[in-house]
């Protein structure tokens, strides 16, 4: 007889699922450089500066001894506030966060050697990748942490008129009112203290 095994735990094949976690980081880093492109884009362009690809994927326009690296650290710093959210929308689980963030730092790394055929040697960038890694991770696990907590709805009505029908639903001392239920009416009986008699 074969040996029965045991249901997996629900959503755990769906959250490790490989071609999952490949799609995800395929957005995230998509995600990741357009908004880089976008905010370099205006920020060159409002600097007067000539539009490069380098100012996206080399390391060599990161330089703590110019403007304009100051500007584009400034630049990358903003990208990863705005990715944030995009952790927060494709992600949504604060224990997985730090791994993602971490992640689009590490291809960012690998794409940025790549296109300038060395590994990256200024202190500036090195620094602006930790300092960006670390703001992505924090704020994305607390935003993530956030949603997680936020109490649960289930329809209904809303708290202001609920407040409203606690005043106005039901009144004590004999008097009659209709229940917050709606199922008609009751009245209110006092209760007298002593043996136990109503």
């Amino acid at each position: 007889m074969p040996r029965r095994r045991r249901p997996p735990r629900p959503g755990a094949l769906a959250d490790l699922s490989p071609l999952r976690i490949l799609t995800q980081i395929a957005a995230l880093q998509g995600a990741y450089y357009a908004c880089a492109a976008v905010l370099i884009l205006f920020a060159a362009l409002v600097a007067g500066k000539e539009v490069k690809l380098d100012l996206l994927l080399s390391w060599r326009s990161l330089r703590g001894d110019v403007t304009t690296g100051w500007l584009l650290g400034l630049v990358w710093m903003l990208n990863s506030l705005i990715c944030v959210i995009f952790l927060l929308l494709l992600i949504a689980r604060s224990k997985l966060i730090p791994d993602f963030a971490l992640t689009i730092h590490f291809i960012h790394l690998i794409v940025t050697s790549l296109y300038s055929h060395s590994i990256p040697t200024y202190w500036f960038w090195w620094a602006l990748q930790i300092c960006s890694a670390c703001l992505m991770t924090f704020l994305g696990v607390w935003s993530c942490q956030w949603r997680e907590l936020k109490p649960i709805k289930f329809g209904g009505r809303g708290s202001s008129q609920r407040q409203e029908d606690e005043g106005v639903g039901f009144r004590q001392g004999g008097q009659h009112g209709m229940g917050k239920d709606g199922a008609g009416e009751y009245e209110m009986v006092g209760m007298s203290r002593g043996d136990g008699n109503v």
